[in-house]
């Protein structure tokens, strides 16, 4: 089974930017979907962001223009690049492979001055 890890969370100030990662074990070529969700606290976990192989990319409203999903198939890798974040994006964020229900353990993202 493939394994995914959460990388390049972080304390950040308001207006600031992050780039997360997530690394997989095996490889995600035949992974149709990936995406990001976010689960802040007292709050159930929502979609940010996704990438279909063919390129097609659906964000939440709230991020937007500033939050870009990308994917490097040949790295194994997906990739969430977050401008002008806000505190409200606040909350640990996890890496899906949809196509099979597999998660990452999330990596925590504050937005803080």
């Amino acid at each position: 089974q493939v394994l995914l890890v959460e990388s390049g969370g972080g304390l950040v100030q308001p207006g600031g930017s992050l780039r997360l990662s997530c690394a997989a074990s095996g490889s995600i070529f035949s992974f149709n979907t990936m995406g990001w969700y976010r689960q802040a606290p007292g709050k159930q976990r929502e979609l940010v962001a996704a990438l279909t192989s063919g390129g097609s990319t659906n964000y939440a409203d709230s991020v937007k223009g500033r939050f870009t999903i990308s994917r490097d198939n040949a790295k194994n890798a997906v990739y969430l690049q977050m401008n002008s974040l806000k505190p409200d994006d606040t909350a640990v964020y996890y890496c899906t492979a949809l196509d099979y229900d597999l998660w990452g353990q999330g990596t925590q993202v504050t937005v803080s001055s």
